[in-house]
């Protein structure tokens, strides 16, 4: 696991990391040599966890690019054959592409592999307006490539654990609903509340209801709220209903039953309808059941084709 300290720690550095959405001038450490690179000769990260970019932001920001230049410098490293890979500014670089840049500034670092990929997780994790399932889908990833606990992931992305759970727990919702997180129809909010519902068509309805009645977050705890409440009633009714004590003529079947098959043999009534159960403890014993069945089968047989 790559140390959280090593060349990329100082105040001049976390401040590649900031969601420079304005395209405002940031302080950068002295220590750190920014470059004019050609635009044309960097690529994007394959890895990069944001996957959706604001169109109107990127243009607002191209403007200003236009108008200022860049204020900010990326972070690169290099890769094969000359050109050079995004590790952070991804934004800054589209941006800078819809303007007509021809150069960029930019600082280069030598990280490894394993480096790459976890600041780049990282500075997309402190992008505010980075969906919450990408952000889920990004903290699995750099928990599992690189050996990370929820309690590290926490610390490492200035987050508190809690966040860090509640985030990866929306990842537990169908793919329709992980849709409408995506696209900013259903917030993280309602997201989370309506994952305690253990029927997925339910809990799809509800996801629906929220971004079609634009109900509030507390407003759809209360839906959740009665509707476990009425499952929970529905629930005691069948318990009680199975309770219910059998029919004299039942106990009798069910006792000739036994006697009969010489096991266990139980009865769950509902209303008219009901299941019977019969026990068997060996593969021997269930072919001493189904033999019993059979001569009761011959027994039928003979008395149905008896003269009248």
């Amino acid at each position: 696991m790559a140390s959280s300290k090593g060349g990329l720690g100082g105040k001049g550095m976390s401040a590649l990391f900031r969601d420079n959405t304005q395209n405002v001038r940031v302080e950068i450490d002295g220590g750190l040599t920014t470059q004019e690179i050609d635009i044309h000769l960097i690529d994007r990260n394959p890895s990069q966890p944001r996957k959706s970019f604001d169109e109107e932001a990127l243009k607002s920001m191209a403007a200003s690019i236009s108008m200022y230049g860049v204020l900010q410098p990326i972070l690169l490293v290099k890769s094969e054959g000359g050109r050079y890979l995004i590790i952070a500014g991804e934004r800054r670089f589209r941006a800078s592409l819809l303007a007509g840049l021809k150069t960029i500034p930019a600082i280069i670092k030598e990280l490894s592999p394993q480096e790459i990929q976890e600041i780049s997780l990282i500075e997309n994790l402190h992008r505010e307006n980075l969906n919450a399932i990408e952000a889920a889908e990004g903290i699995k990833e750099l928990m599992e490539n690189h050996g990370l606990t929820q309690e590290e992931v926490a610390v490492r992305i200035g987050k508190s654990r809690p966040y860090v759970t509640n985030t990866l727990r929306l990842l537990q919702l169908p793919d329709e609903v992980m849709e409408m997180v995506k696209e900013g129809k259903l917030s993280p909010g309602h997201a989370r509340t309506i994952l305690t519902v253990d029927n997925k068509e339910k809990l799809i309805e509800f996801a629906k209801l929220a971004c079609d009645e634009d109900i509030s977050v507390r407003d759809l705890e209360r839906i959740v709220q009665n509707y476990f409440a009425d499952s929970s009633q529905q629930e005691k009714q069948t318990k009680r209903k199975a309770k219910e004590p059998l029919p004299i003529e039942l106990k009798a079947f069910v006792s000739d039953m036994k006697r009969l098959f010489a096991t266990k043999v139980k009865l769950v009534r509902n209303g008219s309808r009901g299941r019977i159960t019969i026990d068997y403890f060996s593969d021997d014993d269930l072919e001493r059941i189904h033999a019993i069945m059979q001569l009761l089968q011959i027994y039928n047989n003979q008395n149905n084709n008896k003269p009248n």
